[in-house]
């Protein structure tokens, strides 16, 4: 099955059969220069060191980078084939499709009856989607239950071995299956193992890529920080979920429906167990603007990662099992059947009515954008690793590029996971290219973004203690009004001198919900809050996050 490019990207497709966001993402890329023949699809081979072209290719300059094109994504998706979900792989992609998605993951759970039927009966489900949808990059992932921790996203490149990798990866080290679920230092160090077998098995060429994503870190409160640094470590646990899925739990028209009683954005509801890590406060199991405390609290857990100089991602996702307001049902088992004895579920029947659920559709309201020159699956995850990601909720803008660059020069500037060496006392400039929603969102709302946030912090080298989830230098050091800005439009931000390695990064709002941020008024005095419980309408309080550039100062 040969691939092809995005409909928006294909310049034989005629502009005039685009709908109104195919339309929007070609005018994106039309001044990049990478529509048509310019953005071929890529089959990048890996080099002897386990490197891609990709990631080689991907690796800054001083003080330039290549004009990017964003790939709208979501790498945290279930089907029939996880114990919880229903949906059939064409229902998803389909899904997808209608929401603008470029590229999917489908992560199905662990479980004895996936590790030995469904995992390889499910590939051929994906083989059948990649068919039927041959302008989206379609990924079997899995989702990981971590040793002594929660979940995680384990993403593989397509290959002749990928099904075999996570079928020994699950039955060898998941927690669930293996009975490393609680929290002992032995189980801790089994995940390292894990991790470490993975990146033997890239090194090897077993497989092209692989990569994994910490999902949904706060919901439990039970991935400590040095945990979570223990995995970044690794290589191969290259970030976390910035904002969980199931963002549609606190959607008000849905609570009154189901007569929920204590609904959140993320299904976070939860409070410290004997699991969890003491040092979380207990304001850390809710989320803040639908994103998780680990990534919303300015000067908190992410930026403490990033306060060590090193890059850590961050995306977003829909974590679709169940979506608000679908009316279809769980298939039925033939007697004597059960999800560990098929490796899956009967495909769902419709219905009439609305049944539980708590998610969106994937794209429908978390969107996960990825930088590439080039379109592919090696591309994509290169581009995870490489950190040129942002994300965003609601679609909120069209596009946002991010550059930093020293003051008055004509280079266009390192961009989003970067990193841009200078000299001291150098001056320097936040370059930001903002494109306006320009179509209403799935919502029915042309979103607005009402303000531009720009966020620094000083790098402070390895930490001592690896369970701090504080980074005191970090702080809001601007905040952009643009409510009245539409259309496409450029900010220009004056950063002063570098005195010190540190990082920027970005954050944008629609205005509606603040606050004061977690560590006070000093740090972030307009930062996303807790909404009250049953009243978290998602559409009605949206931001974007960009990853971080990075300044070595020499």
């Amino acid at each position: 099955m040969q691939q092809q490019l995005p409909e928006w990207a294909d310049t034989d497709v005629p502009e005039a059969t685009l709908d109104p966001q195919g339309v929007s993402r070609r005018n994106l890329i039309r001044g990049a220069g990478l529509l048509g023949a310019a953005f071929t699809v890529s089959t990048v081979a890996v080099s002897a060191t386990g490197v891609t072209e990709a990631a080689a290719t991907a690796t800054p300059s001083s003080h330039s980078d290549p004009e990017l094109v964003y790939l709208v994504g979501d790498h945290h998706v279930h089907s029939r084939y996880s114990h919880d979900a229903k949906y059939d792989f064409t229902q998803l992609a389909q899904r997808g499709a209608q929401f603008g998605l470029d590229w999917m993951a489908f992560t199905e759970h662990s479980n004895f009856g996936h590790a030995d039927k469904g995992a390889a009966a499910e590939n051929a489900e994906v083989v059948k989607a990649r068919a039927e949808n041959p302008r989206m990059l379609i990924f079997q992932g899995l989702e990981w239950y971590i040793p002594a921790a929660e979940h995680g996203t384990l993403l593989v490149a397509p290959g002749p071995n990928n099904v075999s990798l996570l079928q020994q990866f699950e039955r060898e080290y998941d927690g669930k299956l293996t009975n490393r679920s609680g929290s002992t230092p032995e189980n801790e160090q089994h995940a390292l193992k894990g991790l470490q077998w993975l990146a033997a098995q890239k090194a090897s060429g077993y497989v092209d890529d692989v990569l994994v994503l910490a999902n949904h870190p706060l919901r439990l409160g039970i991935d400590a920080p040095h945990e979570i640094r223990g995995w970044r470590d690794t290589g191969v646990c290259i970030g976390m979920e910035g904002a969980p899925g199931s963002q549609g739990d606190a959607e008000p028209a849905w609570v009154k429906f189901r007569g929920a009683t204590n609904a959140q954005r993320g299904e976070y509801v939860n409070s410290p167990s004997a699991a969890s890590f003491p040092g979380y406060p207990l304001d850390a199991y809710r989320t803040y603007g639908g994103f998780d405390w680990a990534t919303a609290t300015v000067g908190g857990l992410w930026d403490s990662l990033l306060a060590e100089g090193r890059l850590f991602s961050i995306t977003s996702n829909s974590d679709n099992h169940r979506t608000i307001w679908d009316t279809w049902t769980d298939g039925v088992f033939p007697p004597g059947q059960n999800f560990d004895s098929l490796g899956w579920k009967p495909s769902p029947t419709n219905t009439d009515t609305p049944q539980a659920g708590s998610d969106f559709w994937p794209g429908q309201f978390s969107r996960t954008h990825v930088g590439v020159s080039r379109y592919g699956y090696l591309e994509v995850m290169a581009a995870l690793r490489a950190g040129r990601v942002w994300v965003d909720h609601g679609q909120l803008v069209d596009g946002i590029d991010v550059r930093l660059a020293p003051a008055g020069s004509r280079q266009r500037g390192v961009t989003l996971g970067g990193r841009l060496r200078v000299r001291r006392h150098e001056r320097l400039e936040l370059r930001i290219t903002v494109t306006s929603a320009t179509r209403p969102n799935f919502h029915g709302v042309l979103p607005r973004l009402a303000h531009v946030d720009v966020i620094r912090g000083a790098v402070t080298g390895q930490v001592a203690d690896r369970d701090t989830w504080k980074a005191p230098d970090t702080r809001v050091v601007e905040q952009v009004d643009v409510q009245r800005r539409t259309g496409t439009y450029d900010l220009c931000i004056p950063l002063g001198r570098a005195e010190r390695s540190h990082y920027v990064r970005v954050r944008g709002s629609d205005g509606n919900r603040h606050g004061v941020g977690y560590l006070g008024t000093s740090i972030d005095p307009a930062g996303p809050i807790q909404h009250p419980t049953n009243d978290g309408d998602p559409w009605l309080d949206t931001w974007l996050y960009t990853n971080p550039i990075f300044v070595d100062v020499v």
